[in-house]
């Protein structure tokens, strides 16, 4: 088949480009080489001469009707993704680009068999708890002055006692952030118009996803990288909250596995799927292992600072997935070993960027400190 991967040459997408030219597809490429994942603008030295690249936008209909054609397949992998305030532009390219997108497809009568969607773990928000006396409950986001008085945990909103996180299933979404707000915007674009249009489509929330190739630039990209970068400058590794906070971490190898499965399955059409890790664990838990796996003794540096809009628990349940035949396999151990491995092979790890992306977070009140 050919097939399409829109933000090809970014962390997922050049990944799930590899897996399809091994299993003997075409792949064409629609890339805009954009910061902060691609800071120099030059197409990156991994991506494989056998796939052909488009520089284009997928906001801009020319590039996604040139991209089209001739294409059986997408993963629409393009997003923009980070912290700041510019609200516009998470929905410009993730819910105008996949209105578009599929707006093309049918207008023109494109004959595309199927389109797997990337989309989040974030779209669930705080997630789903439980109170031993009050039941399951789906909290709105914790309050600005909850945090600031180093209060963390989620409460009960009936007798104010904190509540036991439970696994996330697909069926109850709840963005409270302008990433996950405009992932759900995206979701329901493509789910609706492929079911009202007969264009199979398929929907990935990926948990936190690790890997070689993860940008050191973008300050949304995830513990590893910023844990790592700082290690790597010998310096402490910066936990928010108290680092109690339960995650569960999936290896990017297992991601573009998962995405090559439901694009094959048809059980997966019209579905939204977890994709997830395999044991959820604290941030303190990881901060130890990376420093064990790096041989690093450095101290933890818990300054009593938090990101304003994130959750505090959040564990996806990935049965849905499992029942296709999917599994994830690999341990963190081995995911830590080799992002850090192929983060000491670079030419660079711009320490300088990271401290620059910190800055605006901070100045832009994303991080903020309690009082």
């Amino acid at each position: 088949m050919r097939v399409l991967v829109t933000g090809g040459a970014g962390f997922i997408g050049s990944h799930t480009v590899d897996l399809l030219l091994a299993r003997g597809h075409r792949v064409c490429i629609l890339d805009s080489l954009a910061p902060p994942v691609h800071p120099d603008g030059r197409k990156p030295t991994y991506i494989p001469d056998d796939a052909e690249f488009i520089l284009g936008d997928v906001r801009n209909r020319n590039d996604i009707v040139t991209a089209l054609r001739g294409i059986d397949v997408v993963f629409h992998l393009a997003a923009y993704q980070d912290y700041l305030t510019d609200f516009s532009t998470f929905a410009s390219v993730n819910d105008v680009g996949t209105a578009l997108l599929y707006e093309i497809i049918v207008n023109q009568h494109l004959p595309v068999q199927k389109v797997v969607l990337a989309s989040s773990q974030a779209v669930y928000g705080e997630g789903k708890y439980s109170c031993e006396e009050h039941g399951v409950q789906y909290p709105p986001p914790r309050t600005l002055e909850q945090l600031e008085r180093s209060d963390w945990e989620v409460k009960c909103a009936v007798c104010g006692e904190p509540m036991i996180p439970q696994l996330l299933d697909e069926s109850h979404t709840n963005p409270h952030n302008q990433y996950a707000v405009s992932k759900c915007c995206q979701e329901l674009y493509a789910l609706t118009l492929g079911r009202k249009y007969g264009i199979p489509t398929v929907a990935m929330r990926y948990s936190i996803t690790q890997g070689p190739r993860q940008s050191f630039y973008n300050a949304y990209s995830g513990i590893l990288r910023s844990f790592t970068i700082r290690l790597l400058e010998n310096l402490p590794p910066v936990v928010y909250e108290d680092g109690e906070q339960l995650r569960d971490y999936a290896y990017v190898g297992d991601i573009v596995r998962a995405n090559l499965l439901v694009m094959e399955n048809e059980a997966a059409d019209y579905r939204a799927f977890n994709v997830g890790g395999r044991n959820p664990i604290t941030v303190l838990e990881y901060a130890r292992t990376l420093l064990s796996i790096t041989g690093r003794n450095i101290p933890l540096e818990i300054p009593g600072q938090f990101r304003f809009g994130d959750s505090r628990h959040t564990i996806s349940d990935s049965s849905s997935l499992i029942d296709l035949g999917w599994e994830s396999n690999t341990p963190l151990e081995r995911i830590i070993r080799e992002y850090v491995e192929w983060a000491q092979a670079q030419p660079e790890v711009p320490y300088q960027s990271y401290a620059a992306a910190s800055r605006i977070m901070r100045q832009t009140e994303v991080v903020r400190m309690v009082k």
